[in-house]
């Protein structure tokens, strides 16, 4: 199951995904009498096992029953938790071929990270899956992109066992983490340049841990107006999901609804020959099969103005 987060005329909501319809999730709980609170997605999260078990129900019943549903055309699809608990968490340097192509354009010889790098990006960066992109030229001239699975957490807990980790997991979703590249090392570290307002699209949608046999086999790709950049399989990271949340989670409290994007593979713009920087006009397509893709296009300061 893909759930979502919508805007219909003056409404947001939380919604289940079914093909390109959408079920108004809380809309339907109330019409059928449920106890569950679904009518947001941290709502839903919170809710643990008695509102998953409330979404299926009504999953069921739409099924079977031809309940009322929403086109999709006539819905604006939000980040799939529009205001997040707190800053996104992300792992640097997790897939081998990336952490080889940036030693590459620096000229030196490649060192694998002995434990998961982490930073996160400020909440105001985050945007809608077919959300602008703000480019800013007076902040930077190397504005790039990162495909990302991101992980949405269900259950909070700290000390997590790696064993257990993967029980925490409410669902998938996809990120990208566009970059300036020239800010990040003027400030000699990660978290400014990677956190510019908007630029953190996340979605289309929530897939459910359930849905996923193995999240290990889901492909991930990048194109950067039609050309592909980036292609990969989560299996490729260097430091797999159950390692990233227990790393994560030691002696820091992870909560439900908190989101973990969780590398990206080879093929940024930075590490090309020359450094291919975006520009404004391109378009910026990022998908994870069976979640769906993110439609992002590059804007600059002076044509939004």
């Amino acid at each position: 199951m893909k759930l979502v987060s919508f805007q219909y005329r003056e409404r947001v909501a939380a919604g289940l995904l079914l093909g390109q319809q959408v079920l108004d999730l809380g809309a339907a709980a109330r019409a059928a009498g449920e106890g569950a609170e679904l009518d947001s997605m941290l709502a839903i999260i919170r809710g643990g096992d008695a509102a998953l078990a409330a979404v299926r129900k009504l999953a069921h019943s739409a099924a079977q029953h031809s309940a009322p549903l929403l086109p999709l055309s006539a819905l604006r699809l939000l980040a799939p938790i529009p205001v997040p608990v707190r800053n996104i968490f992300c792992v640097g340097r997790n897939y081998l071929d990336h952490v080889k192509e940036g030693y590459a354009k620096a000229g030196r010889e490649a060192k694998l990270p002995e434990a998961p790098q982490f930073f996160t990006k400020a909440t105001h960066a985050l945007n809608a899956p077919d959300g602008d992109v703000r480019l800013d030229t007076q902040l930077t001239q190397l504005l790039d992109y990162e495909v990302e699975l991101a992980l949405v957490i269900g259950r909070t807990g700290r000390d997590i066992p790696r064993a257990q980790a993967m029980q925490h997991i409410f669902g998938y979703t996809i990120a990208n983490d566009f970059t300036a590249r020239d800010l990040q090392r003027r400030h000699d570290q990660w978290f400014k340049g990677k956190s510019l307002d908007t630029t953190c699209p996340l979605g289309p949608a929530i897939l459910l841990r359930d849905s996923v046999a193995d999240p290990a086999a889901l492909e991930l790709w990048l194109t950067v107006n039609g050309e592909e950049r980036q292609r990969a399989r989560v299996g490729q990271m260097i430091f797999d999901l159950p390692t990233v949340v227990a790393a994560l989670s030691a002696g820091l409290t992870l909560e439900a609804g908190d989101i973990i994007a969780t590398g990206t593979p080879a093929g940024v713009g930075f590490a090309m020959t020359p450094a291919r920087a975006l520009a404004d006009g391109d378009l910026v397509v990022a998908g994870i099969e069976g979640i769906g893709e993110l439609r992002n296009r590059i804007v600059a300061v002076s044509a939004r103005a």
